[in-house]
């Protein structure tokens, strides 16, 4: 039988209660720039540099999710330098979850978006 769902991820989406928020957030940890006056609901396309995407999704309008607070990460941001993005996310003012943890082959760090949802920033 011939498969037709293909073996590559196409799109992330991280559920958000407040778009324009969320928005500005992952816009500002990713240096991306925007613009507030064209976010409309139901969802925002963040632009990523890989096959990947990355779409912020806050329902239609006049719907509120509820949320789950995970306890783990819902995925990870690579960066080649742990250290300049700690001081990175610490200039931010972001709400850092775990302080960085060094392995000899990789680090990382966790930190919250504004919904409490875990992001992963790591060198592997």
């Amino acid at each position: 039988m011939n498969n037709p769902i293909q073996n590559k991820m196409n799109t992330i989406f991280i559920h958000v209660t407040d778009l324009a928020q969320s928005v500005k957030w992952y816009s500002d940890l990713l240096g991306q720039d925007y613009d507030l006056n064209t976010v409309q609901r139901p969802v925002y396309n963040l632009k990523v540099d890989q096959q990947v995407g990355i779409t912020l999704d806050a329902g239609p309008e006049g719907e509120v999710k509820k949320l789950g607070n995970q306890s783990y990460p819902l995925f990870n941001f690579h960066t080649d330098n742990i250290d300049e993005a700690y001081n990175f996310i610490k200039q931010l003012d972001y709400d850092v979850e775990s302080e960085i943890v060094r392995f000899e082959d990789f680090s990382y760090f966790n930190l919250k978006d504004p919904d409490g949802n875990i992001i992963m920033i790591c060198t592997g």
